[in-house]
């Protein structure tokens, strides 16, 4: 399985001519999912759910599946217009999307701030030929199955870094790669890593640029 980074949380990933997106917002490249034959979308933060991306990608491929939440896919229905097909899924939800396997996990977002409301939110964990990946989105769920690569959300409003480090000390993935880093300078950047470096001795993690990838 083949991850391409597009910008703070959208991933791409590759596997036998199969193509998946993961959360194509409003902070990743805009032909993000472009090509794309199927598209997760954690929840509806403009961070994390572009429709003028999702409209690139359902002009680009008629008949793209877009699975997301129903509170996400009810605001989908310019899509549908489009030609796309809107699959709802939650907690709990076994799907095959394009050529992956796809466990659901998670139904809210992380609170940002008690006077804020929380708004639903799932995580994607992602299997094809023995690899396993997992994004949860704006949360930190903690899945049921193993998870070989963990999608760090490593910067964000609803998080301070001590709960980043124990949320991977719980998954216990082999590596991790930084999402979430689209409101992070250099400087910061460096800094999480050197937490991580010392905290997290066993994981293997990297933060990947845009449009760097890695097997998985």
């Amino acid at each position: 399985m083949r991850l391409t980074k597009l910008g703070h949380s959208c991933v791409r990933l590759e596997h036998e001519g199969s193509t998946l997106v993961i959360d194509p917002g409003g902070f990743s490249e805009h032909d993000a999912a472009q090509g794309a034959d199927a598209i997760a979308v954690t929840h509806e933060h403009p961070d994390h759910l572009d429709l003028e991306r999702l409209r690139v990608a359902a002009k680009s491929r008629r008949g793209v599946r877009i699975h997301a939440h129903p509170a996400v896919a009810s605001q989908l229905g310019e899509l549908r217009e489009q030609g796309a097909e809107v699959v709802e899924v939650t907690q709990g939800d076994a799907v095959r999307m394009a050529g992956f396997d796809v466990d659901v996990y998670g139904e809210r977002h992380a609170v940002i701030h008690p006077d804020l409301p929380v708004i639903n939110n799932v995580g994607f964990r992602v299997s094809a030929a023995g690899a396993t990946l997992f994004h949860p989105g704006d949360a930190f769920t903690i899945p049921e199955d193993p998870v070989g690569t963990l999608l760090l959300p490593i910067q964000a409003p609803w998080s301070k870094v001590s709960e980043v480090i124990d949320f991977a000390r719980a998954v216990r993935p082999e590596s991790a790669i930084a999402v979430h880093d689209g409101l992070l300078n250099e400087n910061g950047a460096t800094v999480y890593a050197k937490n991580f470096e010392v905290t997290l001795p066993t994981v293997d993690y990297s933060r990947l640029l845009s449009g760097e990838g890695r097997d998985v």
